[in-house]
């Protein structure tokens, strides 16, 4: 029997079971959309308006779900769109195919219109990268494909000139969906032993963790409470274990918490579950190591170790927790836990401070406190992660996607829009500044046109704030940061959602009250202050950078810059 080749492709992936893809149709696509339309009982084609919101549509789904995302685009100018949600899943390790259309191949070679070399375009995005020559390979090659990003956590890219999907071929192919088995990797019982021993000898051992334990977070809470551990987690796994967990620290870094770095500073062993935490100036690697990672590329990778142990983070802690005896006390962690809490003291101090308009630390705070405990948090990059590190108490009952490793602005809004599409009776918050918020704005036409209800805040200072930090903490002055005046609200409220503009914290905490379930997209438009989004703990060469940028603003402006509070500034450098 004789079936299309576009058919045959489309019935891999449902057997495979995608049941959404993100694109955008178009001429070197149009066989594939056709196949499409004549399975649209089985797999949705949501029809955003860029193809970065497809791919990263498609990578947010991948975060959230762990299953695999699809996008799809034209070839030339589309593909290239593509890029930058393609490298957010590269770097934050997660199976995306992309499907790329591509001139017809008698056209190939010929510097036709939109032609683009393809594979030599995503050569370093991708785990996987073919261009499809004969009909009948191609369902072969998408199962492979698929097979190939699930299995390595990363992009699959097939450019398929468009002729090619409309050949009839024969109907023999079955996909290796039975087949197919994720490597599990035995625990070895005798590297157990030899860390809890290491453990047990250690006065000050501090965990540092990472997304590995999203399938664990039951025996990680079991964990650290069994052996007295304080805990850090790294942005990406923020809310794995409750934020307000007396144990959890918060985050290490520029967007972490000044306990986490004294605490790791003072700690005698350090132990890695999950993570490939990459700035290693904050890493005590002075101090003996354990590590646990699913990936023996990652074991050793930032710093030396003394156990490695491969196994899945979940059946590690399971032997873990089993074989070990109950730590009664332990006065590392006592400090631990009085430190965490002066500093959740200190907070309060921030987001309660005399302001004006809305105070972004206050707006985080209030945001956390109303939002149900099933709630998909969609965080963008720049301030909105520092303040959502900061402020927002994520519980592990909920979900937090951001853009971890590529920090790609714009992120926000094509996270909420997977969030709603999967899981559709789950209120999703997404929360951008006016600059991410400006990138991707069109897509909130998107949410409206397909009945996605979520919350969306708008930071809008009219100001690009994290960098305008980032050139301070460097000794620069302030340049290029300026944002023009955009009414969001209106903007929401054209696209056929609801728009709200928002002067004062009583408005916020009305409207967030207000659309705490909204039954369509609502925008709020959040005329915010300019706060700073200060380090954890202010590092000397950033005191520096301060300081060389007053001096050098009162030469230049004849007057002092506006700083943050003293009181703020002071506890994070001594």
């Amino acid at each position: 029997m004789a079936v299309r080749a576009s058919d045959e492709m489309i019935d891999v992936l449902t057997k495979w079971g995608v049941d959404n893809i993100y694109g955008l149709p178009g001429d070197s696509v149009d066989t594939t959309i056709d196949a499409l339309y004549r399975v649209q009982d089985k797999i949705t084609f949501t029809h955003v308006l860029h193809e970065e919101i497809a791919a990263l549509s498609a990578a947010a789904h991948a975060k959230l779900t762990g299953k695999l995302g699809v996008c799809l685009s034209i070839g030339g100018p589309g593909a290239i769109h593509l890029l930058n949600g393609l490298y957010d899943a590269k770097m934050d390790h997660v199976p995306v195919l992309a499907i790329v259309g591509q001139v017809q191949s008698k056209l190939l070679n010929t510097d036709f219109f939109q032609e683009v070399d393809t594979h030599v375009l995503f050569d370093d995005v991708a785990v996987y990268n073919k261009i499809i020559m004969d009909p009948q390979s191609l369902p072969r090659i998408i199962d492979e494909a698929i097979r190939t990003a699930i299995s390595k956590k990363g992009v699959a890219v097939l450019t398929i000139p468009d002729d090619i999907p409309d050949h009839m071929i024969k109907d023999n192919f079955k996909p290796n969906v039975d087949n197919f088995h994720m490597e599990n990797y035995k625990v070895d019982d005798v590297q157990i032993k030899k860390a809890l021993e290491m453990i047990e000898s250690h006065a000050n051992p501090i965990v540092l963790a990472g997304v590995g334990i999203k399938d664990a977070k039951k025996e990680m809470k079991e964990f650290i409470e069994k052996y007295k551990l304080p805990i850090i987690l790294t942005m990406p796994a923020k809310g794995l274990v409750d934020d307000d967990h007396p144990y959890n620290l918060g985050q290490l870094g520029k967007l972490g918490t000044k306990p986490a770095f004294e605490m790791m500073q003072k700690a005698d062993l350090v132990i890695m579950v999950g993570t490939d935490y990459p700035y290693t100036a904050y890493l005590n690697k002075k101090v003996d190591a354990i590590q646990i990672d699913v990936n023996a590329d990652r074991l050793g990778k930032r710093r030396h170790v003394n156990i490695a142990i491969q196994a899945d983070a979940k059946e590690a802690l399971i032997r873990l927790n089993e074989l070990g005896t109950e730590v009664p006390q332990r006065p590392y962690l006592d400090e631990a836990v009085g430190k965490i809490g002066q500093w959740h003291k200190w907070m309060q101090d921030v987001y309660s401070k005399k302001h004006q308009g809305v105070l972004p630390s206050l707006m985080f705070h209030n945001i956390s406190k109303s939002a149900p405990s099933d709630t998909i948090w969609s965080i963008d990059v720049g301030t909105s992660t520092a303040f959502g590190a900061r402020f927002l108490t994520a519980k592990s009952s909920q979900k937090y996607t951001i853009s971890a490793w590529l920090g790609t602005m714009g992120c926000a809004l094509p996270g909420a829009i997977a969030a709603k599409k999967d899981f559709p009776d789950r209120p999703v918050y997404a929360i951008a500044g006016d600059g991410a918020t400006a990138m991707v704005m069109q897509d909130f036409a998107t949410a409206v046109r397909y009945n996605l209800p979520m919350l969306y805040v708008v930071l809008n200072n009219k100001l690009l704030a994290f960098i305008e930090y980032e050139q301070q903490s460097a000794g620069q002055q302030n340049y290029g940061i300026s944002l023009p005046e955009i009414d969001f609200a209106k903007f929401a409220e054209a696209c056929g959602g609801i728009g709200e503009r928002i002067t004062t914290d009583q408005e916020f905490s009305e409207a967030i009250a207000k659309y705490r379930h909204p039954e369509k997209p609502v925008l709020l438009d959040v005329a915010v202050t300019d706060e700073a989004p200060l380090p954890g703990k202010i590092m000397m060469d950033e005191a520096q950078g301060y300081a060389k940028f007053s001096f050098d603003h009162i030469l230049d402006k004849g007057s002092m810059p506006k700083l943050p509070p003293m009181k703020e500034i002071l506890r994070s450098f001594l």
